[in-house]
């Protein structure tokens, strides 16, 4: 479950003035979790607040925890139950409030985008670092038109359809190139390069811009060979994302068929950075997965 409880230790800052930076899920998010600590002071349950604003505990629960929306109104109820007087202050809050309704540039797909993914957009956004694992196919942010293309057509034969799950993920690959872009990590089983996903063109296109992208100074990609043997990663794909924001756990994302997880639990999000860590070390350098993809375009 995506929650907003810190994990960096020290002090929690005021959120009054958010960072910057990081879409509508973010903001949610953020805003939420100045909620839940201004409740929390003044020792308010969940079922209180939710009367409030004439609405269960699970409703309050949802907006600290950034999964819905927020009502202007509801916004101004709570802060007046949790004492909160200062006009600049609860300005700024709904302020806040208005961005974090506001759609994201994602919501124009949202004919083919489905909700359990919507979330992990906004985050991606708001990431200032994204480690991934992959067994199957190159990862989203790094693939060609041509490879996702032939990725979208195992599951769909719409052709409008296709073009616009295509175009969507073409578009969040600006991420990369923006300025101060998160830094991308990653590490790819050697079965993801070996499968001719689109045909042998798409698969020499497909390595060839993987090595472009592995010199930008913010992507860093390794390869984990067939003869590492077993590894610690046997569970499947997975990707952590970390962000600048002082109030945003680092969030463990697993893509299922038709949904997805995110988790945030310290220990949870803790054993699959081990598993990360591992998966480094045993995995080919970055230098040398370079060469490993120039080898394998010289054979395509």
């Amino acid at each position: 479950m995506v929650t907003a409880a810190g994990s960096h230790g020290g002090p929690v800052p005021s959120l009054i003035t958010p960072p910057g930076a990081g879409g509508p899920t973010v903001l949610r998010i953020l805003l939420g979790a100045q909620l839940r600590r201004l409740r929390e002071a003044k020792r308010i349950s969940l079922e209180e607040a939710g009367n409030v604003i004439r609405a269960s505990h699970s409703k309050i629960s949802r907006l600290e925890t950034g999964r819905v929306g927020f009502k202007d109104r509801d916004v101004a109820d709570l802060l007046t139950l949790y004492g909160v007087v200062d006009e600049k202050e609860r300005e700024a809050m709904r302020t806040l409030a208005s961005r974090a309704n506001s759609p994201g540039w994602w919501h124009d797909y949202s004919d083919v985008l489905p909700n359990w993914f919507e979330a992990y957009i906004g985050l991606e956004e708001a990431a200032s670092q994204i480690r991934a694992y992959e067994v199957q196919f190159v990862p989203g942010l790094l693939q060609t038109e041509d490879y996702a293309r032939a990725v979208t057509m195992l599951a769909y034969s719409n052709p409008r359809e296709i073009n616009r799950r295509v175009n969507l993920r073409l578009a969040r690959q600006a991420v990369l190139t923006r300025d101060d872009p998160p830094s991308l990590w990653a590490v790819l089983d050697e079965a993801v390069l070996r499968r001719p996903i689109g045909g042998a063109n798409a698969m020499r296109t497909q390595l060839k811009h993987l090595i472009e992208m592995s010199q930008r100074p913010n992507v860093t990609i390794q390869i984990v060979p067939f003869k590492a043997g077993g590894h610690a990663a046997a569970g499947g794909p997975f990707s952590v994302l970390r962000f600048a924001e002082y109030d945003l756990p680092d969030i463990v994302y697993l893509e299922q068929l038709s949904s997805a997880l995110y988790l945030d639990k310290q220990d949870v999000v803790d054993s699959y950075l081990a598993v990360m860590e591992r998966l480094c070390i045993e995995a080919a350098t970055p230098a040398s997965s370079v060469k490993t993809l120039r080898a394998m375009l010289r054979e395509a």
